[in-house]
């Protein structure tokens, strides 16, 4: 239960009574009434705009209109006390049994707790990674795997219907130069010497076993052979054997996509030509000529003629070609097409997790998104910044097996899928983020994914402590939510109670605003109120969570470690990491 949309509901209610009884006009619209925490946590558990929010429509001093609306919050169960404070705020404080009460939540749902259907069953196509099939997956790509992962499962978590999809670049001129640097060890594999790897063609070393691969079922046959009778096939089985690759990668990273779609099939299936032909009859293209690019102008750019894509009529900054001077299709009209399918496949919602290199590529995405849909559809980009690799402080050194980059499985290897996966969220996609192999073995609380997997295995710890002391109690999940932790009044015990409960708004406000990082900031913060809890308990003997002398007392207190292991491992699953019992 959410809890401050529970209390929101709650005064909408009451308000919608006022309206009936006449004491508040009619017409009221509570849209903008906001249940929030209040930003100075000694003024209550919750505020309310609502007498700011509704004091024009109801022509009254939102002062006066407070006055009204404070009693008949006051008279809700779960309310200790109302305050007035301001021109007019109103700020809450629930009752302590409330509170206790949603321990009995968190129990009785289990790592299902803060799931929500606020995505009432939407459709949501999440398409994340993406890489050109040209090699290995560096660990620019890993960030967008992982935040392209994690906001899929909070959006499965908050009620959406999820589909993750991988968008596979097998067309264009990069796969030419991958059959080309396969092809050059496929000779190699056959006894040429080929010398230092020609500028432009791929050198890593992970292209070897590939034109092994060639060598054993093609022989010499491709040997001195001109480029037009090697270059489709090797095509083919390179961009396979690359994705293998890929899926391995991901796999590694614990990322499992459901679908896997082909650029080349979307060229070949003729849905490309059909989308700008279907555009043409809507009126949306035009042939025109284009402004120089700002800037210095290229070389090669001449003004031509060109089929362009009223881009600007959909809040693009220019109209965008869709043909190229040979006549083929532009990649944006590809993509136009790409995305149209997406929406035929029953879409409406969309959301795309790319590289900070293709900053200028939403306007367009979203103007084609706009038009192919008639404005049904929406399209939220979220743009990963760079990760700078240190250990100690110091750049890491490129990886010898890629040749240009250090790989995500290098660093997965080293590190672990989970600290990678933790780490990666640890700051907004749109932010730089430093990854430093060291601190991200380090056992403290500079190792956020430490710290938060350390409060998990510590409330399991208490539990087998709690068994070895009082091995007839019974500390089931059903045992402890049929008890009444009556014994819970410490204020710090409230708080952390407090900060649980929080969970399933956390979920709700994570996946509307498409922020899966705001999952990891909860964690660590979570796991800090339960730290310095449970290190009370080693200057207080009487603070602590097992008392030798004192079974009741124990179970009620475990009662609350039991939620906080339970809203942990909730929060880890929508992140990827598994929740530990034990630290090594």
């Amino acid at each position: 239960m959410n809890v401050f949309a529970s209390l929101h509901a709650d005064l909408c209610d009451r308000i919608a009574a006022l309206v009936d009884a006449g004491r508040l006009p009619a017409g009221l619209a509570t849209d903008a009434v906001t249940m929030e925490p209040p930003r100075d946590p000694s003024h209550g558990d919750m505020a309310t705009n609502a007498a700011m929010a509704l004091a024009k429509p109801a022509g009254m001093k939102p002062r006066d209109l407070a006055e009204i609306l404070a009693p008949e919050l006051a008279a809700l169960d779960a309310v200790d006390s109302v305050a007035i404070a301001g021109p007019g705020f109103i700020n809450i404080t629930l009752t302590p049994a409330f509170w206790r009460a949603r321990l009995d939540d968190m129990l009785g749902e289990g790592v299902g707790y803060g799931a929500s259907a606020i995505g009432a069953g939407e459709k949501v196509n999440v398409e994340y990674v993406s890489a050109n099939p040209t090699g290995p997956m560096h660990v620019g790509h890993c960030r967008g795997a992982v935040v392209g992962d994690a906001l899929a499962n909070l959006l499965d978590k908050a009620g959406y219907s999820v589909t993750r999809e991988y968008y596979i670049n097998d067309a264009g001129a990069q796969i030419d130069v991958l059959a080309r640097s396969a092809y050059l060890r496929y000779c190699e594999a056959r006894g040429r010497d080929i010398g230092a790897i020609p500028e432009g063609l791929y050198p890593g070393d992970y292209l070897v076993p590939v034109g092994q691969k060639l060598a054993e079922i093609h022989g010499d046959a491709w040997l001195d052979q001109p480029e037009t009778v090697w270059l489709e096939p090797v095509r083919r089985v390179a961009t396979e054997a690359m994705m293998e690759m890929i899926r391995a990668d991901l796999a590694a990273l614990g990322v499992e996509h459901e679908v896997f779609f082909s650029e080349r099939d979307l060229h070949a299936s003729g849905r490309v030509d059909r989308t700008i032909e279907w555009l043409k009859g809507e009126g949306l293209v035009y042939e025109g000529v284009l402004e120089p690019p700002k800037g210095k102008k290229p070389e090669d750019w001449e003004p031509r003629p060109q089929l362009l894509f009223k881009a600007s009529d959909f809040g693009d900054d220019t109209d965008r070609p869709l043909k190229k001077s040979d006549g083929s299709a532009t990649y944006f009209a590809a993509d136009i097409a790409y995305h149209d399918d997406k929406f035929q496949r029953g879409f409406n919602h969309m959301v795309l997790v790319l590289g900070a290199d293709h900053g200028g590529y939403a306007k367009r995405m979203e103007a084609a998104v706009k038009a192919v849909s008639g404005g049904q559809a929406r399209l939220s980009i979220q743009f990963c910044q760079l990760v700078k690799l240190m250990r100690h402080g110091e750049p890491v050194k490129m990886s010898k097996r890629a040749g240009q980059f250090v790989t995500l499985r290098e660093v997965v290897d080293e590190v672990g899928r989970d600290v990678v996966r933790f780490i990666m969220l640890t700051r907004k996609n749109d932010a730089p983020l430093d990854f430093d192999f060291a601190k991200a073995l380090e056992q403290s609380r500079d190792n956020p994914v430490w710290y938060v997997q350390y409060a998990h295995a510590r409330a399991h710890s208490a539990f087998a402590r709690a068994a070895e002391r009082h091995p007839d109690l019974d500390l089931s999940d059903a045992a402890l939510r049929a008890l009444d932790p009556a014994g819970l009044v410490e204020a710090d015990e409230l708080a952390l109670v407090q900060r649980l409960a929080q969970w399933p708004r956390v979920v709700e406000q994570a996946a509307r605003a498409h922020e899966p990082h705001r999952v990891a900031f909860y964690l660590y913060e979570l796991a800090g109120d339960f730290h310095t809890l449970w290190n009370r308990g080693n200057d207080d003997p009487g603070r602590r969570f097992v008392l030798d002398d004192d079974a009741g007392l124990t179970a009620a207190r475990l009662k609350l470690v039991r939620g906080v292991q339970t809203v942990i491992a909730s929060g880890l699953t929508v992140l990827g990491v598994e929740p530990v019992d034990e630290l090594t």
